[in-house]
């Protein structure tokens, strides 16, 4: 089976989860240096076979964290005191970071698309983080991410052992 239609396939979640120890292995066991070389390449091929707003899961299920800047970028942009935003959407984790207080997350529309996507929180521009470090620094997210978006699974996928 080609990698595209087994990333598309809608079993894939389960052929990720099935994958996880190998996911392990490959980001114990990966070259830094040429992994981050090829992480940019894949990060755009996946994207480019993938369409995130068919998805939405991330925005579904969990919340990014919510930094100072992104709350005051928000709140201009809604037009908002930055105290009403935070007490209207916002609960502090128990890590101490700004979250959304519920699931899913209230600017998702029913289309799957931001109503902030412009001032969108930099977690959320960032994500699924396949294009940078995260991906190798951070396993236990990484796999985590690997089980409910297919991006990370298509690159975590073609990632050389």
């Amino acid at each position: 089976m080609q990698l595209q239609q087994r990333a598309m396939d809608k079993n894939w979640q389960k052929k990720s989860l099935e994958s996880k120890k190998k996911y392990v292995r490959r980001l114990e066991r990966a070259d830094r240096n040429k992994a981050l070389k090829l992480l940019p390449a894949l990060h755009n091929e996946a994207f480019s076979k993938i369409d995130c707003l068919e998805c939405a899961a991330c925005c579904k299920n969990y919340s990014p964290r919510f930094k100072t800047p992104d709350i005051k970028r928000i709140s201009k942009h809604l037009r908002l005191r930055e105290s009403v935003f935070i007490d209207t959407y916002l609960n502090l984790d128990q890590d101490g970071d700004y979250v959304v207080k519920s699931a899913p997350c209230p600017f998702l529309g029913s289309d799957n698309c931001c109503s902030i996507y412009d001032v969108r929180p930099s977690d959320c521009a960032r994500f699924p983080y396949t294009n940078e470090d995260v991906l190798i620094k951070r396993k236990k997210i990484t796999l985590k991410n690997a089980e409910f978006c297919p991006i990370v699974f298509y690159v975590l996928e073609r990632l050389p052992d």
